[in-house]
């Protein structure tokens, strides 16, 4: 290990990037124990100062996909979707909007951990634990709810136990490191699509160049809310759509659809009781004044996923079709059925 950090720790102009071989070594070190705590904090701290190349980061994602239990889902073709494994202060329109998903016949896979710096934020798991939901199933288990109800979530670290021991390491250093996308794109589900969120073209940019290595067929990177896949309704935002050759981007914009609301407080930080009331209420089909701005976000996200995934011929339908199903209360009778596909899983 001190080989390599010799090369990765030498400061803003003697820092090196290692190449795939030299990084899956570090990754395979951290891996199996060999490093020690310090010796990988002082690894992930000089990476992020000196930031990692597209290179690098592959290698961790194979590294760590090599050590990682996936599920087989036969004849389904499964979009993974991303969120951020350290949460969101915003409301989380990807729950509602999956729901809706693997009710028009989608099949969506969601996974996540306990919260994670730098932010801490109110996370996936807790949300759906909120909602009723088990969020840790043994993959038998998951395989069958996702092929009955359309719909899973797993607990990450269950699957990969290698990535759960960098905990400890990753709360006290406080800062996002590469772990924070490697644990996006591991593809427990072995998903045909994917889609993630990014920030900013810069962290687009260095993330693309790895998909090619990597076995998703249909890949959209979105300038979401806090770096999520979700995007929002109070500003437009960029899509990407990545390629083995070349990434095409696309602009959407809510207020071509009258969804364009005002921006949402940045400070305030919705718990996972009250974005589970929140959930609850837009799949009943409540149209209140206090949650038309994240009824908006659901409308607009299912229509543009709908969209990208093959299934109407513009976004406009995609939000008619949506609009359809909440006012028919057919997404809470698809979170029912998840609900109940857990249970027969559970006594089967």
């Amino acid at each position: 290990m001190q080989q390599w950090l010799k090369e990765v720790a030498r400061g803003k102009r003697g820092s090196k990037d290692l190449d795939y071989q030299q990084t899956k070594e570090v990754a395979q070190t951290i891996i199996s124990g060999k490093a020690t705590d310090a010796q990988i904090a002082a690894y992930l701290v000089a990476l992020r100062l000196k930031t990692e190349s597209p290179e690098e980061l592959l290698a961790f994602v194979h590294a760590y996909q090599d050590v990682t239990y996936k599920f087989e889902v036969s004849n389904q073709s499964i979009i993974d979707l991303a969120s951020p494994y350290n949460g969101r202060n915003s409301f989380t329109g990807t729950i509602p909007t999956a729901i809706l998903m693997a009710e028009y016949g989608l099949p969506v896979f969601l996974h996540g951990s306990d919260s994670l710096p730098p932010k801490y934020g109110t996370v996936l798991k807790d949300i759906l634990l909120q909602l009723g939901l088990n969020v840790s199933q043994a993959p038998q288990r998951l395989t069958k709810t996702i092929q009955e109800a359309g719909i899973a979530f797993a607990n990450t670290e269950e699957y990969c136990p290698s990535l759960g021991k960098l905990r400890g390491i990753r709360k006290e250093l406080g800062v996002r490191t590469l772990f924070n996308t490697v644990e996006k794109l591991l593809n427990l589900a072995n998903a045909e699509s994917l889609m993630m969120g990014a920030y900013h073209r810069t962290a687009i940019n260095k993330v693309a160049p790895i998909f090619k290595e990597l076995s998703f067929k249909n890949v959209y990177v979105v300038q979401g809310m806090e770096g999520s896949e979700d995007l929002p309704v109070h500003r437009n935002s960029f899509i990407y759509k990545i390629t083995d050759n070349n990434i095409e981007s696309s602009i959407v914009k809510p207020e071509e659809y009258g969804l364009l609301v005002q921006e949402f407080d940045k400070d305030t930080k919705l718990s996972a009781q009250e974005q589970s009331d929140i959930t609850l209420a837009i799949l009943s089909g409540e149209r209140s004044a206090s949650i038309q701005p994240y009824y908006n976000q659901v409308l607009f996200n299912t229509g543009i996923r709908y969209h990208l995934f093959g299934v109407v011929k513009d976004i406009g339908e995609g939000i008619e079709i949506a609009k359809q199903q909440l006012m028919e209360q057919r997404g809470l009778k698809q979170l029912d059925k998840y609900k109940a596909s857990q249970l027969e899983n559970i006594n089967s």
